[in-house]
Order: structure tokens, then C-alpha cells, then sequence
């Protein structure tokens, strides 16, 4: 959890504990030994606040009074879906909550550190208004936003987390502290090989503590093997399904709003595809990158993850083969439309090494396949046959679409 990856840090969090269960949450409130609590959905997801379970529950953060509360609010969260802004239409479920002493606050802030392409490095982004939604802050107000780059090698100085601080308007001891826990979250960054630290709010206590009361942490996925303890806290049930299937096939895999799914091998030519969809009136389901070494296997199971999505109308493969082979590429593809028995149509444009004999296997496996060089024909051909599957599928009829 975030909260002990930052106490480790040595940055000042609420005491809080863990429940998987309403029972756990009751036992955790009664152990905290305080009536001024907070119960928190864990969602990898924001919003939480404004959120909605399917139990009936508004909000997923609450203030509660005594351990009876915390088991009754429990029981509304986990197990239950919750709906926010972040989680799209299917919602996240939830399966713990976290306890946690409540604490009064003078001022609340925001903090984050990102890795940055502009300056190639790592940036601080921080506000004097934190609680609150930064995205509105930064339209509403951009002023209130403060940048500061850090020469990666160079690191954070004290006299920049100072500055930072008087530019957010901590005063006295506060100032001090407040630049200390900067110095410590900018360690932690680079320590735990990070690429988001997200803590909104960062508060003043009444008590002129400053203190990390939620936060959001992204790492990098090539720093794993040097990471383990971090991912070793990973929780695939608040991930897609169809992401965490892909990584297990070393896939790249991000899923998307669209009817057509594409099949690439390369970031780059996979991006183009979905460009060239768009200009074509379509709209793409997925971002789907076999890479360059993929074998027919997993060419497969990138078919059975596509197909998963009840979505998906229509699908297009753009191959350039390089390392990559044709010929493997059109074998995966037979396999798959036969393991899977495929519905949906399936364009296939197909380039590079052994192009030759993998448009033969695809020609003489008696599938119906829709091959097509050009890619420019085929996403627009694609588009066709997404608009006309979506149509029989809307009225509930079943087409089956052949090669003239």
C-alpha cells in the first residue's frame, strides 16, 4: 500500500489498517482506539468521493464514529462495484477498505512528481489547492499550479524544496517540515524506480504537522526484477482482465472504446493503424503490439483476448514483417479463427519477410479471411465490415461474411 511505502519513506501518514472484510473492518476500528475515523474504498481508481456503489451507497470515503459504522459501510463496499469518472461504465470492485484516523486540517495542498518529456526529467507539480479535482484547478486557474523540473543528476536541493514551500505559502515550522517531506517523496521516486507520486491532499494539521493523506503511485513495469517488493503489492483484480492476460503472453495490450480490434506488431505501426481507422470513420477497440519475436501461439491468445471483448465487430491485422514472420503471423491467425470459432469478420494485410508464404497458408486454410495489401483499402474495408456486423447484431441476426 501507498500509506506504507510512505511511512517507510519517513513522510508523516494517518495511522491506518486494512480490511478485507466487514468483520476485519470492525476489528480495525476498535484497534485504531479513536471515535474520528475515515473509511476509504480501495479502488485503483479516483474519485472515490463522488463515486457510487451498486449496493446503493454514495461515496466512497466516509467519516465514521465507532467500529459498528465502519462494519455497516464495510459491508456496503466490499463485494460491490463502485462507479466514478475513472472507472468507466463497468465500474471496479471492491475488495478492501482502508481505516484510517481522521485528522483535522488547516490548509490542504497538492503534490506530485512525474516524469517529464519536456524536460526529460523528473517535474514537481504542486498547488496551494489540493482536495479538490487539479485537473479543474489547472483550467480554472492555471496560476495556481507550480512547476519545478529537477536535474535528475543534480537531484532535489533544500533550498528548491524551500522555495517551493514559501511559493505555497507554508510558514514557520511548517515550512521546514514541509520541505523535508518533499526531499523524502523525491527519494522514495527515484528509490522505488517511480514514475508518478501523486499526494492530494498534502496537509497542514491543526497541529501544524504535515502529513500524506492519500496518494497515488505509478511505477516503472521495465524496473520489476529490482522492484519486487513494490510489485509484489500489485493487485490484478483492479486491472483489466484483458491487460493482465496479455502480459502473461508478453503482449502489449490497453483496451479501448471502439468496435475494431486491431492486431500489429510495433508501437508505432499500431498507432498509425488506429489513426487510419479514425480517418476512415471508425473507431478502434484496442491497442494490441505482438512485438517483433511473437510466435503462432501467441498470436492465438492475442486473438482470444480481441474476441473476449463483446464489443468487437470487426478486426484488423497489419503485419510488417521484419524480425517478425509472416508466415508464423498467418498461422496464428488459422489457428485462432479455428480454436475460437471466430464470428466477426477479419482483415488481414500481411508484409515483409516470408509475405509470400504466409499469404499461401491463409489462401489454402479455406477460412474466410479478408487479405488486403493496401492499408489504406483494408482499414476502410474494415470500417465497412465493423458498420455492417454491428447492424445484423443490433437487429439479431447473424452474418456471415465471405470473400466474392
Amino acid at each position: 500500500m501507498s500509506a506504507n511505502l510512505l511511512s517507510e519513506a519517513g513522510v508523516k501518514v494517518p495511522q491506518g489498517i486494512v480490511a478485507t472484510s466487514a468483520e476485519e473492518a470492525y476489528q480495525a476500528a476498535k484497534k485504531l482506539g479513536t471515535s474520528d475515523l475515515v473509511i476509504k474504498a480501495q479502488v485503483l481508481a479516483g474519485g472515490r468521493g463522488k463515486g457510487h456503489f451498486d449496493s446503493g451507497l454514495k461515496g466512497g470515503v466516509k467519516t465514521i464514529y465507532s467500529p459498528e459504522e465502519a462494519r455497516d459501510l464495510a459491508g456496503k463496499m466490499i463485494g460491490h462495484k463502485i462507479f466514478t469518472k475513472q472507472t468507466g461504465a463497468h465500474g471496479k470492485e471492491c475488495s478492501k477498505v482502508f481505516i484510517v484516523e481522521r485528522k483535522y486540517v488547516r490548509r490542504e495542498y497538492y503534490f506530485a512528481i512525474l516524469m517529464d518529456r519536456a524536460t526529460q526529467g523528473p517535474v514537481i507539480v504542486a498547488s496551494s489547492q489540493g482536495g479538490v479535482d487539479i485537473e479543474s484547478v489547472a483550467a480554472e486557474n492555471p496560476d495556481a499550479i507550480v512547476k519545478l523540473p529537477v536535474d535528475i543528476k543534480k537531484g532535489l536541493s533544500m533550498e528548491s524544496a524551500q522555495e517551493l514551500a514559501d511559493k505555497l505559502g507554508f510558514v514557520g515550522n511548517a515550512r521546514e517540515e514541509a520541505a523535508g517531506t518533499f526531499m523524502k517523496l523525491y527519494k522514495l521516486f527515484l528509490a522505488k524506480d517511480a514514475t508518478q507520486i501523486e499526494i492530494n491532499p498534502l496537509v497542514e494539521t491543526s497541529d501544524h504537522q504535515v502529513m500524506c493523506m492519500d496518494a497515488k503511485f505509478g511505477f516503472d513495469d521495465n524496473a520489476s526484477f529490482r522492484q519486487q517488493d513494490v510489485f509484489a503489492l500489485r493487485d490484478p483484480t483492479q486491472e483489466d482482465p484483458r491487460e493482465v492476460q496479455a502480459e502473461k503472453w508478453n503482449l502489449n495490450y490497453i483496451g479501448l472504446d471502439g468496435r475494431i480490434g486491431c492486431l500489429v506488431n510495433g508501437a508505432g505501426l499500431a498507432m498509425s493503424t488506429m489513426d487510419i481507422i479514425k480517418l476512415h470513420g471508425g473507431e478502434p477497440a484496442n491497442f494490441l503490439d505482438v512485438g517483433g519475436s511473437a510466435t503462432a501461439k501467441q498470436i492465438c491468445e492475442a486473438f482470444k483476448i480481441i474476441s473476449s471483448d463483446a464489443g468487437v465487430s470487426a478486426a484488423l491485422v497489419n503485419i510488417f514483417g521484419g524480425i517478425m514472420r509472416c508466415d508464423v503471423v498467418a498461422q496464428g491467425i488459422i489457428d485462432a479463427v479455428k480454436e475460437l470459432d471466430l464470428k466477426i469478420p477479419l482483415v488481414v494485410r500481411l508484409q515483409g519477410t516470408n509475405v509470400d508464404a504466409g499469404k499461401k497458408l491463409i489462401n489454402e486454410s479455406g477460412i474466410a479471411i479478408f487479405p488486403c495489401d493496401d492499408l489504406d483499402k483494408a482499414a476502410d474495408l474494415v470500417v465497412k465490415l465493423s458498420d455492417i456486423t454491428s447492424l445484423a447484431q443490433k437487429a439479431g441476426v447473424h452474418a456471415k461474411l465471405s470473400v466474392a
